[in-house]
């Protein structure tokens, strides 16, 4: 299948940088959801500052566009350090690492994304980095080769990660302060539209803001994705979103009242009329809708397992009574059964 970008892919996009950063909160109090990860992490912050010391080294594991970024971005801040960022496959080597914790300075904040696609001989080298404070560096080859112990300042680690039984248990072991982030709820997310659409300055209504919410798959990021889209449709028929217009343009996205968009109804679909709604293995189902098997549960499981219209059992994926009902299909009166 053609590859494209979906409204709903609650990976970054193109050209998302811009409007992501002017639309991030700058602190925890600003910080909307994750309450028990929050409250804990200003414990830690302030126990950190208090001691004169780097935090400890964070790990954060969610679906994507749920703050795990964002959240680096607070800490760094809330700090008073400076943040510096990369991603796990721009590491290939060992150098590249040393590149950028020899220009850290005391304190500082080192963000990885995607920290579970490093590479292992640069995951290595991390060991005695996030223990110890030295990067073991290895000049020559054969026998002459010796190590050379390099010291790098005190720093915290923060780690990302969308896929967090894909790291090892030594990498995984290291980290201090390991948090997981949920979706969001309704009222979160109305919230966030709200807020937003103030920052960008568009007028709109109650019931405009709980719509847009409620389409947006529980992800901050999705939310406000949409909210862009849907305020370019209110500038051209009348300058402020309304309930009407936000249910226009969202239709007009093909974005259902429950968030779905046409590749996770085409998914359901295609589980309810070529296999009875399961159970089937991710792989079939993978040649059935032309995608990869990484991007169905990379992608397009969590939310809707997370909202009710999938489940996963030991013989493979099925749809729900709910997912049924949803697309507008007759519940097979086995349906419930097979989710045991």
């Amino acid at each position: 299948m053609e590859e494209i970008e979906r409204i709903l892919e609650a990976s970054k996009l193109v050209e998302e940088d811009r409007i992501e950063n002017s639309l991030r909160p700058n602190s925890l109090d600003d910080f909307v959801g994750q309450d028990k990860l929050k409250e804990n992490l200003k414990i830690f912050i302030e126990a950190a500052k208090t001691r004169k010391e780097a935090l400890d080294h964070c790990l954060f594991y969610a679906p994507p566009g749920l703050g795990k970024t964002t959240l680096s971005h607070i800490i760094a801040k809330e700090m008073g350090a400076n943040l510096r960022m990369t991603s796990g496959p721009v590491l290939e080597r060992v150098g590249d690492l040393a590149a950028i914790l020899t220009n850290l300075n005391e304190g500082d904040v080192f963000f990885i994304d995607e920290i579970h696609r490093l590479n292992h001989l640069v995951e290595e080298s991390l060991y005695p980095v996030m223990e110890d404070f030295e990067l073991d560096i290895i000049i020559g080859q054969g026998p002459s080769a010796k190590t050379i112990k390099l010291p790098v300042p005190h720093f915290t680690l923060i780690g990302a990660t969308t896929r967090a039984g894909l790291l090892s248990s030594p990498l995984r072991d290291r980290f201090g302060i390991i948090g997981h982030l949920d979706f969001y709820g309704l009222k979160e997310l109305n919230y966030i539209v709200k807020r937003s659409s103030g920052i960008i300055n568009i007028e709109i209504d109650d019931d405009a803001s709980q719509e847009i919410a409620r389409r947006s798959r529980g992800t901050p990021r999705i939310v406000n994705r949409l909210l862009k889209r849907v305020r370019d449709f209110a500038q051209v028929k009348g300058g402020k979103i309304t309930e009407d217009i936000a249910k226009e343009a969202l239709d007009a996205l093909e974005v259902d009242n429950a968030g779905l968009d046409k590749m996770d109804r085409l998914l359901l679909s295609v589980m309810v009329e070529k296999f009875g709604g399961g159970p089937v293995g991710v792989e079939t189902l993978a040649v059935a809708i032309s995608e990869e098997s990484d991007t169905i549960t990379d992608v397009y499981e969590p939310y809707l397992i997370q909202s009710g219209f999938m489940a996963r059992t030991s013989r493979g994926r099925v749809v729900t009574e709910a997912g049924f009902k949803h697309l507008g299909f007759e519940v097979p009166k086995n349906a419930q059964k097979e989710l045991f």
